[in-house]
């Protein structure tokens, strides 16, 4: 008697390395899509703002009434070296303001600045720069595609956990039934008294 072996098959090649790869640069490119329109909106956002705003700034010309001071530590933006002193101004006029404003570092008392105003006449900040409006699209751009790319990632796990389970579970069952035929447990099991099986020529 000849032990007939199943014919051997090889496995289909599998393409779950390139289904993956397809689902990362799937979530790659929409993370980058997602960022470029966060970052295009706001810039386009800080843009109408600003020139919004800007229309009701005015500079007027102040006098400072006593020495530039460092701000402290906390209240410090930007690299260029600032300071504040108190100053007067008169807007609209004939009206006569005074408040802290920001002055270039080592102004001294009696010298004159220039202030933006609002149309009360009430000292705010500078409309911001294109560089500021940049700034802030980029680093919201940048947050909204990592966002993005963080729920893709996760959301690409959890499906691989979910298929990997389904596939181990199939795999288990094929097992249970090629195991016997494939180690030989079946014709041990069968013994020489169950006759002629599928094994035998």
């Amino acid at each position: 008697m000849t032990e007939r072996e199943p014919p051997r098959r090889d496995p289909p090649p599998s393409r779950a390395g390139a289904g993956r790869r397809t689902a990362v640069l799937v979530v790659l490119t929409l993370a980058l899509l997602c960022g470029t329109i966060a970052a295009g909106y706001l810039w386009d956002f800080g843009a109408r703002t600003e020139r919004a705003r800007a229309a009701q700034l005015h500079q007027v010309t102040a006098t400072t009434t006593g020495a530039a001071r460092e701000p402290s530590a906390l209240t410090r933006s930007g690299a260029a070296s600032r300071a504040v002193a108190p100053a007067l101004w008169e807007y609209p006029d004939g009206v006569r303001r005074s408040g802290t404003v920001e002055v270039p570092a080592g102004t001294a008392r009696g010298r004159t600045v220039t202030v933006t105003v609002d149309d009360s006449g009430t000292a705010v900040r500078q409309a911001s720069s294109s560089s500021d409006i940049m700034l802030i699209s980029l680093v919201g751009g940048t947050a909204t595609a990592g966002a993005v790319g963080a729920t893709g990632a996760g959301v690409l796990v959890l499906l691989r956990r979910r298929i990997d389970g389904r596939t181990l579970a199939v795999l288990e069952r094929e097992w249970e039934q090629v195991e016997p035929v494939w180690s030989g447990r079946l014709r041990r099991e069968s013994g020489p008294e169950s006759g002629p099986g599928t094994d035998d020529v």
